[in-house]
């Protein structure tokens, strides 16, 4: 055995239960020097609760953890890190109003002659890690000034700070760019030519094939699998994952277009910091009762932020006329926008979706407290059944309505967010990267979730930065490009390769889609 393929950690018979819940069930793990150590699994198998353990934030625990070949208890994340284990979080640990070099070495800054921290080296090296990362900012950047995709490219930059041996990545790619990819797997290609260990968390199948080493798939707090990848394909893997075939997967049910309920035209906004451009730029389109409308792009093609607009969160900068029913209103608020009938699920379930330490059934009633009131005062009794009534319809898996949402697994806190909207009773659902960070099963769920509201008549929009899943969810789909309106496709007619073609800015893309029947080139 070579010295960058022994075993650097191992996790044996790791049992973590919160109440009577048990997490992990003797779940074991392997992770070597110099090789990528993929783990896969549903949202609630484990795996993040594993990383915990390892990474040192969960203490009580039963099982040993091996670090190179000995036993080791890392009573805090900070005695991990010191052996040379580090965890970057799917959740951004940035903090917002400290500069990027600050957060970088938030903790362990550096000194000069005095005493007094020494922010010129720590400008410096921060300068040097963020070059080796190819990430263009200036190290005195607030954090809260940059988008999502940079600030999860510094997340991993605050890792490669610490020198650690083993670098626990959860989710890396969630929210960052395909060039922001590219940049990452060639940094993990080049740890691992040094001999680190690299522990992989992703529910992409592309992703986990291309880069991995090693596949280890977890099920209900259980390991249940571990193969060099060579030996293992992605319809082997999904069945282990879920104990099912492919076959049961994407179910989809037809539905009738009825009459249009959403209307919006020439919608724009302004750039916040560069004069003369647009984050959204003259966007129109309908969408009907029962029709699943698909708006795919790349991030920062204005997905988002068209979402925002519409729902009247930019009412004193945006432009453009939104009608509902075919009557035309104006939204000042996201209060007046839900008063009219809209509904929207944000990209980012726990920053913008969720209050993490509410309970389950707190959560689900917070966008229509009317419903569980009871002569101005909440009704506990009305939030129960409230939760009940939708905790049964969308499957949602938690110990009980009281539970907080911030012990529930990415999955479960998603359909959440979806509860609390529906119980608005809206006419217009707007999903924004609906299935993001969750497993095949939990997706498949949402996925008949969408098609059952659909039949029942709601109109719904829905953003995805996956092909496959636009593709196979949509009746017509809209593609953006730099906040740009480019393509209109049929699910008939739309191909991956058309829809990403259309989506490519016009620095990476020397042409565009040719115009066809039902298919409009803006």
């Amino acid at each position: 055995m070579s010295e960058h393929d022994e075993v650097v950690l191992a996790a044996q018979g790791i049992t973590k239960r919160f109440g009577g819940v048990k997490a992990l069930d003797e779940a074991h793990l392997e992770v070597r020097a110099g090789q990528v150590t993929a783990v896969m699994g549903e949202n609630g198998a484990g795996k993040s609760t594993l990383m915990k353990v390892l990474a040192g934030v969960y203490q009580d625990y039963e099982g040993r953890i091996l670090r190179n070949g000995r036993e080791a208890v890392f009573a805090n994340p900070r005695q991990a890190q010191e052996h040379g284990v580090t965890i970057i979080h799917q959740e951004l640990n940035l903090i917002p109003n400290l500069s990027v070099a600050e957060n970088l070495f938030l903790g362990r800054e550096f000194l000069d002659g005095l005493g007094l921290i020494d922010f010129r080296r720590m400008r410096r090296e921060a300068a040097a890690l963020l070059q080796r990362l190819d990430l263009d900012v200036d190290p005195r950047t607030r954090i809260s000034t940059l988008r999502v995709g940079q600030q999860q490219i510094l997340e991993i930059a605050r890792a490669l700070a610490l020198h650690a041996r083993v670098i626990i990545m959860d989710e890396p790619t969630s929210a960052i760019s395909e060039r922001e990819v590219d940049v990452l797997f060639g940094l993990i290609d080049s740890l691992r030519r040094e001999g680190v260990a690299i522990v992989y968390i992703s529910h992409k199948m592309d992703e986990v094939f291309r880069i991995a080493d090693r596949i280890t798939i977890m099920r209900d707090g259980r390991t249940v699998g571990s193969a060099p990848r060579a030996a293992l394909s992605h319809d082997g893997v999904v069945r282990m994952m879920v104990g099912r075939d492919l076959k049961d997967f994407f179910v989809q049910t037809p539905t009738a277009r009825g009459s249009e309920v959403l209307r919006v035209q020439e919608i724009c906004l302004p750039h916040p910091d560069r004069v003369g451009d647009f984050l959204v730029k003259d966007i129109s389109f309908s969408v009907a009762r029962g029709e699943v409308l698909g708006l795919f792009g790349l991030m920062g093609a204005g997905r988002s932020e068209l979402f925002e607009t519409i729902f009247g969160l930019h009412a004193r900068t945006a432009s453009g006329q939104v009608f509902l029913e075919g009557r035309e209103v104006r939204l000042s608020s996201c209060a007046e926008a839900i008063a009219a009938g809209l509904a929207l699920v944000p990209e980012d379930r726990k920053r913008q979706g969720l209050m993490m330490d509410m309970s389950v059934a707190a959560s689900i009633s917070l966008a229509s407290l009317a419903q569980v009131e009871r002569f101005g005062f909440l009704s506990d009794r009305r939030e129960r059944a409230l939760a009940g009534d939708f905790g049964q319809r969308l499957r949602i898996r938690a110990v009980s309505h009281r539970q907080p949402v911030k012990h529930l697994s990415g999955g479960n806190q998603q359909k959440v967010v979806l509860a609390k909207w529906l119980a608005t009773r809206p006419r217009v659902l707007l999903l924004d990267e609906p299935t993001r960070g969750i497993d095949v099963n939990a997706k498949n769920q949402i996925y008949r979730l969408i098609h059952e509201l659909a039949t029942a008549g709601l109109a719904i929009v829905v953003v995805s930065s996956e092909l496959p899943e636009i593709i196979a969810l949509a009746h017509r789909i809209i593609v953006l490009s730099e906040g740009r309106q480019t393509a209109e496709f049929s699910r008939a007619q739309a191909t991956e390769e058309s829809i990403l073609k259309a989506a490519l800015p016009r620095s990476l893309s020397s042409s565009r889609p040719p115009s066809s029947s039902g298919a409009a080139t803006r």
